[in-house]
């Protein structure tokens, strides 16, 4: 009897000790409670925790990564869009992630949402499509600042896919196109005038040289004679180069 005794006890110690052994990995913590309140945060490594007495919640520290579930959203020029991003986060406190919050993930994850659905709602259309960079920002600063009470740290949020129905795809299609052929007549026009103002420059140079002018003209005959065709050519000759001739048959005394 006293040796059946004797078993049960060491048994009963064993069994204890056995529960009161807690190892923590590196990336955990654990959250003690001493009688139902918060004695202090343990790990990692091996740790006693009393049965009946203290009672232990495990922390993950490692970075969380979360789909946020698609959102529709009608931006501030009246276009409704499905967007959906991925947030990442992390426990800095774990005391406050199991304290002030019940379901830090659940809770993080609904104010992922609710964000979201706010920012982009005061952007219009072509930012979400443009300026991607700056909303996430905007958004992982203001998740950031109402995490950090429950210990939680924001650590990125990345739009991913900015989803437009049928009809709006064709009308951005319709002005990208208009777009382009507005730039390639800018740039006609831009050639044009530059054009012209060579040519104007060109004829005040010869207007003020009539050596020049008389250069050009020969210069124009010799590639008209270097082509090979049947087309007979009607040239004007141009009254600068004959007006020295009548002004001498005119002069009196000849």
């Amino acid at each position: 009897m006293f040796f059946q005794l004797s078993t049960y006890l060491i048994a009963a110690a064993a069994l204890f000790v056995f529960s009161a052994i807690k190892v923590l990995r590196e990336y955990e913590r654990g959250v003690i409670f001493l009688l139902g309140r918060f004695w202090k945060v343990k790990g990692p490594g091996l740790i006693i925790v009393i049965p009946g007495i203290q009672k232990m919640i495990r922390v993950d520290l490692r970075t969380i990564v979360m789909d946020v579930p698609t959102q529709d959203v009608i931006s501030r020029d009246n276009v409704s869009v499905k967007v959906s991003a991925v947030i990442y986060f992390r426990v800095l406190d774990p005391e406050r992630a199991i304290i002030q919050v019940e379901n830090r993930v659940e809770a993080t994850s609904q104010l992922a949402q609710t964000t979201l659905r706010s920012v982009l709602g005061r952007h219009e259309l072509d930012d979400m499509l443009a300026e991607r960079d700056k909303l996430n920002a905007d958004v992982q600063e203001i998740l950031d600042q109402n995490t950090e009470a429950w210990g939680i740290k924001v650590t990125n949020v990345e739009i991913k896919h900015v989803d437009l129905d049928e009809s709006m795809i064709r009308a951005i299609a319709a002005q990208a196109e208009a777009e382009r052929a507005r730039r390639a007549k800018i740039i006609h026009a831009e050639g044009e005038l530059q054009a012209s103002k060579k040519l104007a420059e060109a004829a005040k140079t010869l207007s003020s040289e009539s050596q020049a002018l008389q250069l050009r003209y020969l210069q124009t005959l010799t590639e008209i004679s270097s082509e090979r065709n049947t087309n007979t050519i009607v040239f004007p000759l141009p009254m600068d180069l004959v007006k020295p001739i009548f002004d001498r048959l005119e002069a009196p005394g000849d």
